[in-house]
């Protein structure tokens, strides 16, 4: 059989026509054509400064250094905490989705990337049939082809590449505010649990106090020394110290099996020993800075600014629908009629076959795209400037919590002393017959609620240097070659 070469006249008409007319298109093809609006970073809606009476600084607070420099290992000082803080970061399922989320943006940005480039097939096909003398005719190909390669003369691909890229900064940026959060959730869940242990030793302390009591006033009651009214209180008292035990047994056990989910696994029991927390050492006086520091420090910040530059992205994307659309779509191998001669004797086979298409009638479909991708972009300035607003609430939430729990928690202890003190005259006084029960009963309620005040702000004043620590933007630093 003789070979005969493809016939492709009017490929090559085709192709002298788009020649001509995407020859004034080439100066922008060079130019790398783009209609992704400029980008002005929305200025940020919060004041200059922080409160003056909450950033009152000294010497010590200047030579410290900002809470985002600050490793996590540096700022706690608990061999205890730490370990679980390490374990949180290994198994915590919400930190395992965060990384998993930046290497499915990552692939979706490979993929956008793929598009700036042509996709090569190879492959073989075959055909046979009839010819209208009645014999049976046969014809393969094989070679590479590339199928509707889109030119990107007015930036579209180069768009939604770029907003993928802006997805993929904004993933690892989200990953970064998970590991902070994970980080304080754990030392501030870990404090609670050293409030409860301490609670529980109080309580347990009071109730075997009142425990005591009651044997006492039982007995001058089966004596006559004391009236109903005493034995009735004392009971009460002691009733609503067992009350306060179960609450606190309770609140424990929700504690550590918050910890636990934090963690992410059960509990080892090889951890080392724990500090209190009077004597956890954490640093109290991490500077404040700025609130426009806050755009650099803060990954949630920067997240959401992220996510703006995509949509802003998207914007020149939808744009470029205004304009043509070319395409290539080529081939080149051999053709035959003899399989087993194929690649021996086929004879050199090519087609070219580009497409350019202009939108006329899209009934505004183009324009909504356009419209719609601007209101996108306008709710991405709204969540950026909502998540300034956020971090300058909440940096000075906590330091408004550094300058007052400090003499809160002074004046609890000062009172606490004094209740001691009042207990132990009062007790006293009622061996020696000058007080009632009555006295010695509400010495013993003052006192036990005195304690568990004291407790509670002690732990308030640790978890808030943690929650300082951690909307200062501490808990991540970036490798130095970052």
């Amino acid at each position: 059989m003789n070979k005969r070469p493809m016939q492709t006249p009017r490929i090559f008409h085709l192709a002298s026509l788009t020649t001509a007319l995407l020859a004034p298109l080439a100066p922008l093809a060079l130019t790398g054509c783009s209609f992704i609006p400029t980008y002005e970073r929305p200025a940020a809606p919060v004041a200059a400064t922080y409160a003056p009476e909450l950033t009152s600084t000294t010497a010590s607070d200047r030579a410290s250094p900002a809470a985002a420099e600050l490793d996590w290992q540096d700022f706690f000082k608990d061999a205890r905490l730490k370990r679980l803080i390490a374990l949180s970061l290994q198994n915590n399922r919400d930190l395992r989705v965060a990384v998993l989320s930046i290497e499915q943006t990552r692939a979706q940005l490979r993929l956008r990337q793929a598009d700036q480039l042509p996709t090569v097939n190879a492959g073989i096909t075959g055909t046979r049939g009839p010819v209208s003398s009645g014999a049976i005719t046969a014809t393969y190909t094989a070679g590479f082809s590339v199928t509707a390669y889109e030119l990107d003369f007015f930036g579209r691909v180069a768009a939604l590449s770029q907003a993928a890229q802006a997805q993929l900064l904004a993933s690892e940026e989200a990953r970064k505010t998970v590991q902070i959060s994970l980080i304080a959730s754990v030392a501030n869940t870990y404090l609670a649990l050293l409030a409860d242990d301490e609670l529980l030793r109080v309580t347990r302390e009071t109730v075997s106090t009142r425990q005591e009591s009651l044997r006492l006033t039982q007995l001058k009651f089966d004596n006559e020394a004391a009236s109903k009214i005493e034995l009735s209180q004392s009971q009460s008292l002691l009733e609503g110290a067992k009350a306060a035990l179960a609450q606190a047994q309770r609140q424990r056990v929700l504690d550590e099996n918050a910890l636990v989910l934090l963690v992410g696994q059960p509990l080892p029991a090889d951890l080392p020993a724990g500090l209190p927390v009077t004597a956890q050492g954490m640093l109290p006086d991490l500077p404040a800075g700025l609130p426009s520091d806050l755009l650099t420090r803060r990954p949630d910040v920067r997240q959401a600014e992220q996510q703006l530059l995509a949509n802003n992205a998207n914007i020149g994307a939808a744009r470029a629908a205004y304009f043509p659309r070319i395409t290539l779509t080529g081939s080149a191998g051999v053709v035959s009629s003899d399989l087993d001669n194929l690649f021996r004797n086929g004879t050199t086979a090519w087609t070219f076959a580009p497409q350019l298409l202009v939108p006329l009638f899209d009934f505004g479909r183009t324009q909504a795209n356009v419209e719609s991708a601007k209101v996108a972009r306008d709710i991405a300035v709204a969540q950026y400037e909502k998540a300034i607003q956020t971090g300058f609430r909440e940096v000075s939430d906590a330091l408004a919590g550094r300058a007052t729990l400090g003499e809160q928690l002074r004046a609890q202890n000062a009172q606490l002393a004094a209740e001691q003190t009042r207990m132990q005259l009062t007790d006293l006084r009622f061996k020696h017959g000058a007080s009632n029960a009555f006295d010695v009963l509400d010495a013993q309620r003052s006192l036990f609620a005195a304690q568990q005040a004291a407790l509670q702000v002690q732990v308030q004043q640790a978890q808030n240097l943690v929650t300082l620590y951690k909307v200062l933007g501490g808990g991540w630093k970036p490798p130095v070659n970052q």
